[in-house]
């Protein structure tokens, strides 16, 4: 039994230096084998470029109200250090009510177009991205009555006015590789739009921070 003991007390004296020295030969074949800008992910590896799709949904202002803004792009992603594409966003704003003629107002649109999107150290599990968009985009204020749905009648909506308008959003995104075909960001945008020429609206009505979630889905 001594003996079975002090063989087994020599063995694991012994493993550590077996293991080191497995390590040192087995290191320059996978330093050979390693790609210096391999993408890595928080469950596991991975290198490449290419392209994604993605859709966000987040808050925003829209005339002073609380809104919510969703929508989707498309990228190439060129070497995992810049993005290039086109996406497009949809908002509307809570309802405001006005008593004197009994009906519920409220900011709808959308917008989209160009987007580039430098990306900091896209091969690290989590890294920044600095998504830039220029394009256009149409708002229309719309009413209706308090009365969301009556199952006689009709819902009774009206267009009060629309016009189109100029956008460009610039913002950072904290990005976390999860897998080598799902990335999730939390994002922080401001949108600039020209005038907004419209009765009753101000001039600066889509001019605002964003925030949120984008899910990306594809191969970066």
């Amino acid at each position: 039994m001594k003996k079975i003991a002090t063989m087994f007390v020599l063995l694991a004296l012994a493993l550590p230096a077996v293991v080191a020295q497995e390590a040192e030969n087995e290191a320059p074949q996978e330093k050979q084998q390693r790609n210096p800008g391999e993408v890595q992910t928080l469950f596991d590896p991975h290198s490449g470029s290419g392209g994604y799709g993605a859709f966000s949904v987040g808050y925003t202002k829209i005339n002073g109200r609380d809104a919510i803004i969703m929508g989707g792009r498309g990228e190439w992603v060129v070497g995992h250090g810049f993005g290039l594409g086109m996406g497009g966003y949809g908002f509307v704003n809570d309802p405001i009510y006005n008593v004197v003629d009994e009906l519920n107002y409220s900011l709808a649109g959308g917008y989209g177009g160009l987007i580039m999107e430098p990306i900091l150290f896209g091969w690290f599990p989590v890294h920044l991205s600095f998504p830039i968009l220029i394009g256009a985009g149409g708002v229309a204020s719309t009413s209706y009555s308090s009365d969301w749905y009556d199952s006689y009648e009709y819902w009774d909506g009206y267009l009060e006015a629309a016009t189109a308008f100029f956008v460009a959003e610039a913002g950072v995104e904290l990005e976390f590789n999860l897998v080598r075909f799902f990335r999730l960001s939390l994002f922080g945008t401001y949108r600039y739009t020209s005038d907004i020429i419209m009765e009753n609206t101000p001039t600066d009505a889509l001019r605002s921070w964003n925030v949120g979630m984008t899910f990306k889905f594809g191969s970066f």
